[in-house]
């Protein structure tokens, strides 16, 4: 009888220890499940955000400076200019420019072989620093534009990214530039928002000191 007790006990001890064995098993299981599920929500939340950061991208490029430019007829020269400098990137990514962009006419007053020579890709260098000539940092929209220029009677001066000077003017409504040379610019009143600034289309092509 003791015997029989004594088996008895220890099957209830291996029962007991079985069962307890396969409780941490389960809940083991159960944790891993749980862990995977939070991973795998983890990861849809990231690659949703990720999306949603391609999205509002792909929409900032669609409607930035340098989408506005090739959407414009009249500024494919310029476009030509910007994709030959490497500068297209730079205006279609986040930022905040203010671009007086010289329209094809603008350009075909250049010196004759003067832009043909600027293309070329040994002056590659040169393109640059006449085109950054015509960018400023910062959106200056219209109405802040002839607030800036009465604010500073009439000879407001902005540095552009080429590290000269340009001075913004006003006559009868419309604002002019005078660029390092002393030549007088006209700029259009109806300026083009972008994603990333603002584009106004110019009669003349800013001239640097320093450059051509």
């Amino acid at each position: 009888m003791k015997l029989k007790a004594i088996v008895m006990s220890l099957a209830m001890v291996a029962m007991l220890f079985a069962s307890c064995e396969d409780s941490k098993k389960k809940e083991a299981e159960a944790q891993a499940q749980a862990e995977q599920m939070r991973m795998e929500r983890e990861k849809d939340s990231l690659l949703k955000v990720e999306a949603e950061n391609q999205a509002k991208k792909a929409e900032m490029e669609a409607n930035s400076i340098a989408a506005k430019a090739m959407g414009n007829s009249d500024l494919s020269t310029l476009v030509s200019a910007l994709q030959a400098a490497d500068m297209a990137q730079t205006l279609k990514g986040e930022g905040e420019y203010t671009v007086f962009a010289p329209t094809n006419e603008a350009f075909s007053k250049l010196p004759k072989g003067k832009w043909e020579d600027l293309m070329k890709p040994e002056n590659k260098a040169k393109l640059q620093e006449l085109l950054t000539y015509h960018v400023v940092s910062g959106t200056l929209a219209f109405d802040d534009l002839m607030t800036k220029i009465k604010e500073s009677e009439n000879k407001y001066e902005v540095a552009t990214m080429d590290g000269e000077n340009i001075t913004l003017m006003e006559k009868n409504g419309k604002v002019m530039i005078k660029d390092a040379k002393g030549n007088t610019i006209n700029v259009a009143t109806n300026g083009m928002p972008a994603s990333n600034g603002v584009v106004y289309t110019v009669d003349k092509v800013l001239t640097p000191a320093t450059k051509m």
